[in-house]
């Protein structure tokens, strides 16, 4: 059984307030995009995980969809699988890829063992493996609230438009991205973005991590500056980066020409 594992793009992040237990309080809303892995489950004698594409650091038994495996097996006495990922959404990007996976191997498990988990359960399994893993089980637009894990519907498709993600070759790290953030109140509430034309959304939405990210990579910060002299409605970083998107009217011909040499382009 084969999946196809989609990354995300955060339209707009606050930081909102810090928690009791270390971590913060996030507004921001994920929005589905088409850069995909590939992900495929056999049984097997033992379970393992073998990986392809784009090289991922860290061991294969800490990776994502192995933990949501473990996850299952433990309530429901899973037979032996064997993974194959064949990764292409960039790590350290604030693209979700390990958190997609991971979702998808919940969805792929329940579907093939025929578990019969609803979404909500799902959701349940899948904010035990991280923050954003909880959104690609139902894998549609959402505002998030809370670390990314409380997830509100809303009516916000950009399907129309083109969207293209670049990524430098550097990774920017969490702690990175928050050091020196200063929780704050947001001056503009991302739910009404779905009354607001995207060719206005960059009069009021914000990323609140680019401000230290691009003073300590201003490569990055250029790459949205680039964006914009291609003709970009709005351009952002997603996430804690390194990522880029633009969202464009019509596709940009020759984006290489905009964008520095070495950059990563998906569209």
């Amino acid at each position: 059984m084969i999946v196809f594992p989609n990354a995300k793009i955060n339209i707009g992040l606050n930081v909102v307030s810090r928690r009791s237990d270390g971590y913060h309080n996030l507004e921001t809303i994920f929005y589905p995009v088409q850069l995909s892995d590939a992900l495929e489950m056999v049984p097997s004698e033992e379970t393992a995980l073998s990986l392809s594409g784009i090289s991922i650091d860290g061991d294969n038994a800490d990776n994502l969809v192995l933990k949501a495996y473990q996850m299952l097996q433990a309530d429901f006495d899973l037979p032996p699988l064997h993974f194959h990922l064949h990764k292409i959404i960039p790590a350290g990007a604030g693209l979700g890829g390990g958190s997609s996976d991971a979702a998808f191997a919940l969805r792929m498990m329940n579907d093939y063992f025929q578990l019969h988990l609803s979404s909500e359960t799902l959701i349940k399994y899948a904010a035990n493996l991280g923050a954003d893993c909880a959104f690609f089980i139902q894998n549609k637009a959402a505002f998030a609230t809370g670390t990314g894990n409380q997830l509100h519907d809303i009516e916000i498709d950009i399907s129309e438009y083109e969207i293209i993600i670049a990524k430098p070759h550097l990774s920017v790290s969490t702690p990175e991205a928050y050091a020196g953030i200063i929780p704050k109140a947001p001056e503009f509430d991302l739910e009404e973005l779905k009354s607001i034309p995207v060719e206005n959304w960059k009069e009021v939405v914000v990323n609140d991590f680019e401000r230290n990210v691009f003073q300590k990579y201003p490569e990055i910060k250029k790459i949205k500056e680039d964006m914009y002299q291609m003709g970009a409605l709005f351009a952002s970083m997603s996430g804690s980066g390194s990522a880029v998107f633009g969202i464009f009217r019509h596709s940009p011909t020759n984006p290489e020409k905009f964008l520095p040499r070495g950059i990563f382009i998906y569209r």
